[in-house]
């Protein structure tokens, strides 16, 4: 039977993606994921993606990334101490923390250059999933070409995961159990 809890996470009246997304230090989108319900675990999303893959086999020698407590530690895979002991984990701890904002920050950017994203979007699921991506690009293109974010005289109400993003509940009820 269709359970409408798994598709909406944390929130009960709008669908949401949880979108994945690897950036560099100049707010750029380096690897993106968007196909999963906005139930889906963190690190369910990267153990089932390419970039992972990838890491996993090697391809990527003398490189690591940042992730939060809910990543497991791998030798690509720098995550938080747990418990930190000392001062030398506390300093780790918090510089680690601080460079990993960078990933808020490039969502924040993103979601300001297309406020579409922040306001939610009634279409197909896989139109949805290319305007992700492609707004992504674009914003990689923008971040290149150093423009501005455009002036707006309106207010975006952000929702509180920077890394969600939201759709309508007839749409979660309508493609979903199309495939039960």
């Amino acid at each position: 039977m269709f359970s409408e809890l798994q598709y909406f996470g944390k929130r009960i009246k709008y669908f949401s993606l949880n979108v994945q997304a690897l950036v560099n230090s100049e707010l750029q989108f380096m690897d993106i994921v968007a196909r999963w319900p906005g139930s889906a675990h963190d690190s369910h999303i990267f153990r089932n993606s390419r970039l992972f893959a990838r890491l996993e086999s090697g391809e990527f020698q003398k490189m690591a990334i940042l992730g939060d407590s809910g990543y497991a530690l791998k030798p690509y895979l720098l995550t938080p101490i747990s418990n930190p002991v000392g001062r030398i984990q506390m300093l780790y701890n918090e510089s680690q923390i601080r460079t990993r904002n960078v990933v808020e920050r490039s969502f924040g950017v993103w979601k300001r250059r297309f406020p579409v994203l922040s306001l939610g979007l009634r279409l197909q699921l896989k139109t949805v999933q290319a305007i992700i991506v492609a707004t992504a690009v674009l914003h990689n293109i923008c971040r290149e070409m150093k423009e501005d974010l455009p002036n707006d005289n309106f207010e975006l109400t952000e929702p509180h995961n920077e890394t969600e993003i939201h759709l309508p509940i007839s749409f979660c009820v309508n493609h979903f159990t199309k495939y039960r």
